[in-house]
């Protein structure tokens, strides 16, 4: 396997902790590989506790669930708050939502798992949660532990959508955690981007963009016609209503958070799994996971990004992992401290991790990008429609020629074909998608950020060595190159549902395609050249002989 050669990235801040730590980190890495053994005091903690989850249908959402009961089988309830969609109620909900194959390694070493788990319907974008006194009852009487992941993740959402969950759903559930009688920790999860428009991001609030309280008024009181007209004088220099309500919602914890076990996670941009419940694991197109599918089935062909900026991602499972060690945490330190002093510890602000790879693991946008592409064309899917053809543009200008000469011309002659032989056009409407896709991510493509994760590196001190094995989340540890092998056939396997058994068929199809390519390159260039030849020959024509 090639090794990863770490991109070079000013990160003087880190040198004191990171010499704190690399006395004993060989010795670490050689004690816990392929070790097991001991009692997790992570484990241990979760045994008999019940646990409320928001947002456990999300992608975080699953793994969370998977890995809590997977790797605590003793613990007591799992509260799962879901809320009928797309005509479906939340019972029907309920009965699929383990059908995923996320969940297989589950159902073979914990088969009655669903004993454990108990659905509560509920919506975290009203005011009340729409649950029933009687559910509300239960989780005041009996939750232990809140794991409140429940946002919307669009980045082009609206903004009336965007603040009724991502603001409204946090203000709800600190709200429920003010009256939940044993409450031992909270977990709020929120994003490393929620304060985008600064260059350098701590472990610390910052000041809201807005005050959250009059964002939720203006929601209240005012139609989508008028929000959506006042969406971009609102967000100012913000990008996108995804980072200005995750920052709301973060002050909205902040204000409630005195006398409250809690704690706040952000994690960066989330792709699959490394390693649990298994090695690339993902279910959604969002981010760099839809750069990969687009280019790699043919479609997206030009990419405005700078191949030389952090590219700050992390496997979705070391985020698990982080939030289930940081729970456990809070709920020790909030103890220890209460016994010392109770009034401090009330008004402590609750602790901050940014769960972000650039301090400790940086790989640009380039290094992702070529390492996709080499492990990808050694297992090309029988479902590509077209030839790898890709390429990432730094100059917005160059950018749009170039989607204007692969995707817009290619789109219209495809489309007037189909039209003509009497079938729908369709690249058109995928190429309007993309377009837009490519839009909305350009921001995080073409800048990078300055991140501090000190918080996460002193958790992993504090960590002790078995749970640093079964609970892993020191990014530094990540083999970058070995996580893309197996981040393609993921994608591969449950994105486009290819078993990795067709690769025989996906490498015919791929010759044939690019053979297909080059040829049609081949014409279209001498066609050109024809056509080149000829305006200048008619030019030379035109001019007076002078012999």
């Amino acid at each position: 396997m090639d090794t990863f050669k770490a991109t070079p990235f000013n990160s003087q801040c880190y040198m004191s902790d990171m010499l704190d730590m690399s006395a004993d980190r060989d010795e670490e890495i050689s004690e816990l590989e392929g070790k097991d053994t001991g009692v997790s005091e992570v484990t241990e903690f979760f045994n008999g506790l019940n646990v409320l989850v928001t947002g456990g249908t999300g992608f975080l959402g699953k793994l969370m669930i998977e890995k809590l009961l997977r790797t605590c089988p003793d613990m007591g309830k799992l509260y799962m708050l879901m809320r009928p969609k797309k005509g479906k109620t939340s019972e029907e909900r309920f009965k699929e939502e383990f059908n995923d194959a996320v969940y297989e390694r589950l159902h073979k070493e914990v088969p009655d798992f669903l004993n454990k788990i108990e659905l509560i319907e509920g919506d975290t974008s009203k005011d009340d949660l729409a649950m029933t006194a009687e559910n509300r009852e239960k989780l005041v009487e009996n939750v232990n532990v809140v794991l409140n992941g429940a946002a919307t993740v669009r980045f082009d959402e609206s903004l009336r959508k965007a603040v009724d969950i991502n603001v409204r759903g946090p203000r709800a559930m600190m709200k429920l955690a003010k009256e939940i009688k044993h409450l031992k920790a909270m977990v709020h999860i929120s994003t490393a981007f929620s304060h985008c428009v600064r260059s350098e991001i701590d472990e610390k609030f910052y000041e809201p963009p807005m005050d959250p309280e009059k964002a939720l008024a203006l929601v209240d009181m005012l139609s989508d016609d008028v929000l959506k007209h006042m969406t971009a004088k609102l967000l100012g220099n913000i990008p996108n209503t995804y980072a200005f309500s995750k920052a709301l919602g973060e002050e909205v914890v902040r204000r409630a958070s005195p006398g409250l076990p809690i704690c706040v996670v952000r994690p960066s941009i989330m792709i699959a799994t490394a390693k649990e419940p298994v090695a690339g694991w993902i279910n959604n197109f969002y981010g760099p996971t839809g750069v990969v599918m687009g280019a790699g089935i043919g479609l997206l062909r030009s990419m405005h990004c700078n191949a030389e900026k952090i590219a700050d991602i992390i496997p979705a499972d070391y985020v698990v992992n982080t939030i289930l060690v940081a729970a456990y945490d809070c709920a020790k330190s909030w103890e220890e401290e209460h016994r010392k002093d109770p009034e401090k510890v009330e008004n402590k602000e609750p602790l901050i991790y940014n769960a972000v790879s650039s301090c400790q693991k940086p790989i640009d946008w380039g290094t992702f990008t070529s390492a996709n592409e080499k492990f990808a064309m050694k297992v090309p899917s029988d479902k590509i429609l077209w030839y790898y053809m890709f390429m990432l543009n730094s100059s917005l200008w160059f950018h749009n020629v170039c989607c204007f000469l692969l995707h817009t011309v290619p789109a219209c002659l495809v489309d007037c074909l189909a039209i003509m032989t009497g079938r729908e056009p369709q690249l058109g409407k995928a190429y309007k998608k993309i377009h837009k896709f490519s839009h909305v991510i350009s921001y995080f493509s073409t800048q990078q950020w300055l991140f501090h994760n000190r918080n996460v590196m002193a958790l992993w001190k504090r960590t002790s060595p078995v749970d640093r094995n079964k609970f892993y989340f020191n990014i530094e540890n990540l083999d970058w190159m070995d996580y893309f092998y197996h981040h393609v056939r993921g994608l591969r396997k449950y994105i486009l549902e290819d078993p990795i058994e067709t690769v025989e068929n996906g490498k015919k199809r791929f010759f044939r395609l690019k053979v297909a390519h080059y040829t049609l390159v081949t014409i279209i260039s001498t066609l050109f050249f024809y056509a080149v030849y000829r305006l200048f020959d008619t030019m030379y024509s035109w001019l007076p002989n002078f012999d």
